[in-house]
């Protein structure tokens, strides 16, 4: 038996996922990226190998932890790769994004792929049957969406996210919720026909921790997944451990 963690630690929401071999065996929803947190699932899982995505400023001393108890890698520019990134300053690539050009090269290697992530902001990941990550776009999220309405405006309240509203809004809140769930499912799906003009025949995979919210709304067809960012964290584990 060989375990695996993957650590994503992402603006809003850290995460951790367990491996046995290639199967996903658990997800946790950690409360903080805490020294005291982190050790405890090294002595829970005794795992061989970790990886650590992060897009914030993390404790280092995570690292030097799990360099001591497992074979560790930390996500990076100097990272191996399963695909090339013809693009601009590569090194700039976020570590996310990263991962989910990685999870899509390993499921599906010989289609192009649109990788949608629903998090703090919303990107675009362009993949083509080559393995080049050609790039995308970034916008705001729903929650940042939600936010900038209530901080640049003197009435507008700030809002809990929810499924319960339709197209019409009848309240300051529904006319929200449609605003910005409908709007970015407007988007998403714009996006997508904008590809298929320039690309053809392609998969998109949709996946965040929004993406419950937008699933029902979307008239283009996807894949959801919401662990493919951890698939791909195993797939990178893998090539550099």
């Amino acid at each position: 038996m060989s375990i695996t963690i993957c650590f994503d630690f992402g603006n809003t929401r850290f995460k951790a996922a367990i491996f046995n071999e290639k199967e996903l065996v658990e997800v946790c929803v950690l409360e903080n990226a805490s020294l005291t947190l982190i050790a405890a699932l090294i002595t829970k899982w005794a795992p061989n190998k970790t990886i650590l995505s992060s897009v914030i400023h993390h404790d280092k001393e995570i690292e030097d932890l799990l360099a001591q108890k497992t074979s560790f890698h930390l996500l990076g520019p100097n990272t191996k790769i399963n695909f090339t990134t013809p693009v601009g300053k590569p090194e700039t690539i976020g570590a996310d994004r990263l991962a989910l050009c990685a999870a899509v090269v390993d499921l599906h290697p010989e289609k192009h792929n649109l990788v949608i992530s629903l998090g703090t902001c919303i990107t675009f990941n362009f993949i083509s049957n080559r393995h080049e990550f050609l790039g995308g776009s970034i916008s705001p999220g729903m929650q940042m969406r939600f936010k900038a309405m209530h901080e640049q405006t003197a009435l507008l309240p700030l809002i809990t996210p929810s499924t319960d509203f339709n197209l019409v809004g009848y309240d300051t809140k529904t006319n929200m919720l449609s605003g910005v769930i409908l709007g970015i499912a407007a988007e998403i799906d714009g996006i997508i026909g904008a590809y298929e003009e320039k690309y053809g025949n392609f998969n998109v995979l949709l996946t965040g921790g929004d993406l419950s919210y937008f699933v029902p709304h979307l008239k283009k067809r996807i894949f959801a997944d919401q662990n493919l960012i951890f698939k791909g964290l195993y797939a990178i584990s893998e090539k550099n451990n």
